[in-house]
């Protein structure tokens, strides 16, 4: 593996890891997400991915797509509270097409009216479509009862919040936050870096957008049941406000979560389905950010069984204060492991990459086990110390 990194005259952070695989992802991140987003403008960030897609001054909607996926390519993207990030995967010979299209969409989308129609309806439909799933509508849910608007809303916004976006809104924004200076190019494939540089250097608009600011994130904690109709299972979920400001609060936290709650040997899998039979699914989850963070548990269970599952779930918790060396040492391997397998495909690399950059540096991603190594058992053990906690339940 070898990694490079450069800041370019423009501004633009430009990550690199050369492998030899003959697969390459080109990832595109502007350092702005729903996090940035006031209550009025909450879901701004992810329409704007979505309308970036629907044309540029040279390219048409299907020209975008099928100039990359006729190369064997699978553009994609995604939005989070950190972060906006457009990407495709596909042969490395065709590196350049692929940052040609990337750079174009990125920069040059113009967010033609007609289109901003057709997606906003879009992006209701996807509203739908996740609050339809119940596991999906508690995991949304939950942050609401843990933090205050704006960063309470949900990353996709409200009806009314799209309903009131305008095409003016949106380009206004996506000029000031889709700058050089305010952006991350991340390759990871058989290519070069020089290759990269002399690629970017030439696709790269010159711009002087701001620099984004986060709202105010003010935690809380508060409980909440909904009912709907023709469901057979409550799903819970649990919330807990987790350390973000330190890296060893951080690396404490995933070992936290992967004792409690991760995978078929878990605390919670082995209590609450393996010796009481009372779900089917049930785990812990970290949502972890540069300027926030928390674990929720999630599980579905028969109505009747609702509390019995809460009370199991908040007691397994405190029982982490209780973890030995060896859970300790179990939960490092399996981390570092897991890890390991992530690490064969470019794309989650470039997530990784990308968001450690945003956390501070990108080369601190190649330091995740000399980080979990470190991580002793007093600090996973005072985590269980947190016990404020939000519940959201969704049930007949």
């Amino acid at each position: 593996m070898e990694f490079n990194k450069k800041v370019m005259s423009s501004g633009l952070t430009v990550l690199h890891e050369k492998r030899d695989v003959q697969v390459t992802t080109v990832m595109l991140a502007a350092k702005y997400g729903a996090a940035y987003e006031t209550a009025e403008e909450k879901g701004i960030s992810h329409f704007m991915e979505h309308l970036c897609f629907k044309g540029t001054p040279t390219r048409t909607t299907r020209e975008i797509s099928a100039e990359l996926e006729n190369l064997g390519g699978m553009p994609n993207a995604f939005t989070s509270e950190e972060v906006t990030a457009y990407y495709v995967k596909l042969p490395s010979v065709h590196l350049k097409t692929a940052m040609d299209v990337i750079f174009d969409i990125y920069f040059n989308a113009t967010f033609p009216e007609i289109e901003l129609k057709k997606e906003s309806q879009v992006i209701l439909e996807e509203m739908k479509m996740y609050r339809d799933n119940p596991r999906a509508h508690v995991m949304d849910k939950i942050k609401t009862e843990l933090y205050a608007e704006p960063f309470g809303i949900s990353i996709i916004g409200t009806e009314k919040t799209i309903k009131s976006t305008t095409r003016e809104k949106i380009y206004e924004k996506h000029k000031e936050m889709y700058s050089p200076k305010n952006s991350i190019l991340c390759v990871v494939g058989n290519n070069s870096f020089e290759e990269v540089l002399e690629l970017a250097e030439k696709l790269t608009i010159k711009s002087d957008g701001e620099t984004p600011k986060v709202q105010t994130i003010e935690l809380k904690n508060s409980k909440m049941d909904e009912k709907r109709n023709g469901l057979g299972q409550t799903n819970v979920a649990i919330g807990f406000h987790f350390p973000f400001e330190n890296k060893s609060g951080r690396f404490a936290g995933e070992i936290f979560s992967t004792i409690l709650g991760s995978g078929m040997s878990s605390r919670l899998f082995t209590e609450v389905r393996e010796k009481r039979g009372l779900v089917y699914s049930i785990k812990s989850m970290l949502d972890l950010g540069k300027n926030f963070g928390y674990l929720m548990i999630v599980a579905g269970t028969d109505p009747s069984k609702t509390d019995e599952v809460k009370k199991i779930c908040l007691e397994e918790y405190s029982k982490m204060e209780n973890i030995t060396e060896q859970e300790l040492k179990d939960a490092k391997i399996q981390l570092i492991g897991n890890r390991s397998v992530d690490n064969e495909g470019s794309s989650e690399v470039a997530v990784g990459l990308v968001l450690e950059e945003i956390n501070g540096d990108a080369n601190n991603y190649y330091n995740f086990e000399k980080n979990i190594n470190e991580v002793t058992l007093d600090q996973v053990k005072e985590l269980s110390k947190k016990v404020d906690h939000s519940i959201f339940t969704l049930g007949p």
